[in-house]
């Protein structure tokens, strides 16, 4: 535990962590450096695969290629300090890189939420209206579609973060988390911080409730479209289309809504923080692992990338 002697020399802020459970930190570390590793290694494979192999080149390999390069600028603005702070006695992250983390994690973070009620409405179009599906679903709409995820999510980070950076903590600089968010920076606030608490709020149902409404709404009408199938081949198909961006989705808010929209009080702050683990480290690494096996055209295209490169290198 960090002494009080060093605080009074810190200029920004003492992330505790895992402090709490000393003997997790070195089992921590090495888990998280690997799931990182795989988040970086299966990231990039699904934006270079779908860059490359102009079977892909779809809207809902577009917006799948978005989504995996969210994951890995998300997961990439919190693991390199967390790793740092589980091997750092301090654990200190300055003012400056708590306020970039705080800024470009809530960024992302709400980015991601509208960009998966965007691919459920691309899955909606194949789905219930497959011969219109190009017409509808032109270049010039994803392109806004994906412009409009990004900067929503920049949106919400810049009202939200300054609004939590103008709160005075009054020399409040320890942080009983790994990163630095909203909601426990609120915490440190030595004033009333009932105005940021319904803004976070308010927010969390815009970016949390709004999105997941129209993700069911989409798939209520794709299970009314996939029930009026007669063959069996023709449902499976159908629902095949759907499944893995399905999984994605209830991972994804399964996690964040638990940790945004659930009363502080009713959890402990161990599960806070393991929850905030799973949305930070472990989702983006299954997220291309859930598209990629569950998915027999990426598996090909990958096939087919991987085969190229090995012919180019023996040759």
């Amino acid at each position: 535990m960090v002494q009080s002697a060093n605080e009074s020399q810190v200029t920004g802020f003492i992330l505790l962590g895992f402090s709490d459970h000393p003997r997790l930190l070195k089992v921590l570390f090495v888990a998280i450096l690997n799931l990182y590793l795989l988040t970086i290694l299966g990231n990039s494979t699904i934006i270079l695969v779908s860059r490359l192999e102009p079977r892909l080149h779809t809207p809902m390999y577009f917006f799948l290629s978005h989504l995996s390069f969210l994951d890995l600028c998300f997961t990439s603005s919190v693991v390199p300090q967390l790793l740092v702070n589980l091997q750092d006695p301090m654990k200190i992250i300055t003012y400056g890189g708590c306020v970039a983390q705080l800024y470009v994690s809530l960024a992302l973070g709400s980015a991601e939420c509208v960009l998966l009620a965007v691919m459920s409405y691309d899955r909606y179009v194949a789905v219930c209206r497959p011969l219109h599906y190009t017409f509808v679903m032109h270049p010039r709409l994803c392109h806004t579609l994906a412009s409009m995820a990004w900067l929503s999510g920049m949106a919400t980070s810049l009202v939200q973060s300054t609004l939590t950076l103008q709160l005075p903590f009054c020399g409040h600089r320890r942080v009983d988390h790994f990163i630095c968010e909203v909601p426990v920076l609120i915490k440190l606030a030595c004033v009333d911080t009932m105005f940021n608490q319904a803004e976070l709020f308010v927010a969390s149902v815009l970016f949390l409730i709004v999105p997941l409404s129209l993700i069911l709404v989409s798939y209520g009408h794709i299970a009314q479209a996939v029930l009026r199938i007669k063959s069996t081949s023709g449902r499976r198909k159908a629902f095949g289309t759907c499944s893995s961006h399905l999984v994605v989705v209830t991972i994804f808010y399964g996690t964040i809504t638990f940790m945004y929209l659930q009363p502080a009080r009713s959890r402990s702050k161990d599960q806070g923080k393991f929850v905030s683990l799973f949305y930070t480290v472990v989702t983006p690494m299954l997220n291309p692992l859930i598209y990629t096996l569950r998915n027999n055209e990426v598996k090909g295209a990958l096939k087919k990338v991987l085969g190229k490169i090995l012919r180019v290198n023996f040759t």
